[in-house]
């Protein structure tokens, strides 16, 4: 599903305008994206909550040329499904 896709379904489920879908779509991934760019666990009930973890610097193996080379640390983003969800997909 396409961002476009879910403002439509927002739209169609709420009798919003589809301008007013798009905002309150727009809004609620910019506040997810905020929290996680602070740090911070964003935790949505019934769905899931995601996290930024953050991954050490290790030294890794170039497949093709067999030498060592470190691989800089990093953050990634983690997403865990809610119990309701694992539910729902385990049907």
């Amino acid at each position: 599903m396409t961002k476009s896709q879910l403002i439509d379904v927002v739209a169609k489920k709420t009798g919003l305008k589809k301008k007013d879908a798009e905002a309150a779509v727009s809004a609620t991934v910019d506040a997810i994206t905020e929290a996680l760019a602070e740090g911070e666990k964003v935790q949505v009930v019934g769905f899931g909550s995601f996290e930024v973890k953050e991954r050490a610097a290790r030294t890794g193996i170039n497949p093709y040329t067999k030498k060592a080379m470190e691989i800089p640390a990093s953050k990634s983003l983690s997403f865990k499904a809610g119990k309701a969800m694992k539910a729902l997909l385990n049907k």
